[in-house]
């Protein structure tokens, strides 16, 4: 697969099914050596295990590891492959090592840090989920003054930037957006935009305009509704509070990019109700307790909701379900 590929790529590389006599030997060769271009030093005793997937488009790659303790080296025979790209690696949960220029680093669960490719490096991986991005030189160059500058520099978690950034690259894989050849610009964009702002130390976004922050701010907004519109008192204060945006930025970041607040709070409610009332052991529970269940606090206006929405009542929409079974 070449990295450089211009369109989506995936790759997965695991030893779990292999034997174990020829698990060092294949992922040494195939894995450090032919994609990601570093020698491979297992470092424990125990039998070796290693399980990897890479993503890879328009030049940015990201590589998720987990397995036994082992080393990577890229020394100076590996350089060849010309890669100039900044890399980045994360370590969450868990704990690794980084050396370069002469320069050492541990970092553990939240840390990040970031190193050179086109330069002698030593990334150990001791335990947990290790994940790493593989950045254009040029795309970073064009947004941060003095890129080698923030080389083997801890990038503090606890930034509004980087927060907002691991929020936005977690949404896009579990949403799949960078394989949507329609998102992909726009979402590799994103992402090279955030990461400047995370490794560049910036000031507190606030309420910005950039396209990369709205875009970032409205996907942590859709995933905390999703995680929390059970909650009968979730309202956008509640959201925007958590947020530490205001109410009206963040009803203008719903209204510019889909439905408002309440049709995505309502709309989520309403097929949780669905899914509940079609279950095969619904007809026992009262359909008040449901509409409870998924936020709603006045079952009146469920009812209503729920009929506009599926063009039924909650209780015909349970008893077409139980007659057709």
């Amino acid at each position: 697969m070449p990295m450089d590929a211009a369109n989506f790529a995936s790759y997965r590389f695991s030893t779990c099914e292999l034997p174990e006599r020829i698990r060092i030997p294949l992922w040494r060769e195939h894995f450090g050596r032919c994609i990601v271009h570093a020698d491979i030093e297992p470092l424990s005793n125990v039998s070796f295990q290693a399980d990897a997937s890479l993503r890879a488009v328009q030049g940015l790659r990201m590589l998720a590891l987990k397995g036994t303790s082992m080393r990577f080296k890229r020394l100076q025979a590996n350089l060849a492959d010309g890669d100039d790209s900044i890399g980045i690696i994360f370590c969450s949960p868990g704990r690794g090592q980084l050396s370069q220029r002469g320069r050492d680093a541990d970092f553990r669960a939240g840390d990040a840090i970031a190193i050179l490719h086109s330069e002698p490096a030593s990334v150990t991986y001791i335990d947990g989920l290790q994940f790493g991005l593989a950045v254009p030189r040029e795309a970073l160059a064009q947004r941060v003054t003095d890129v080698e500058g923030l080389v083997m520099r801890p990038i503090w978690h606890r930034t509004e930037a980087f927060r907002l950034f691991i929020s936005y690259l977690k949404s896009v894989l579990k949403t799949k957006a960078l394989s949507a050849p329609k998102l992909r610009d726009t979402v590799v964009t994103h992402i090279h935009d955030l990461i400047a702002l995370a490794i560049g130390e910036c000031a507190a976004l606030g309420e910005s305009s950039a396209s990369a922050v709205v875009a970032a701010r409205h996907r942590a907004v859709l995933d905390y509704i999703a995680a929390h519109f059970e909650e009968p008192g979730l309202s956008v204060q509640t959201v925007a509070r958590d947020q530490g945006i205001s109410s009206r930025y963040l009803q203008r970041l719903m209204t510019s990019s889909g439905p408002s607040f309440t049709e995505r709070l309502n709309e989520l409610r309403l097929q949780r109700a669905l899914k509940l009332l079609t279950e095969p052991d619904a007809g026992r529970r009262r359909i008040s307790d449901i509409a409870l269940e998924v936020g709603f606090s006045d079952v009146s206006y469920f009812n209503r909701l729920f009929r506009t929405r599926f063009g039924d009542s909650p209780r015909g929409v349970r008893l077409a379900r139980k007659g057709s079974h």
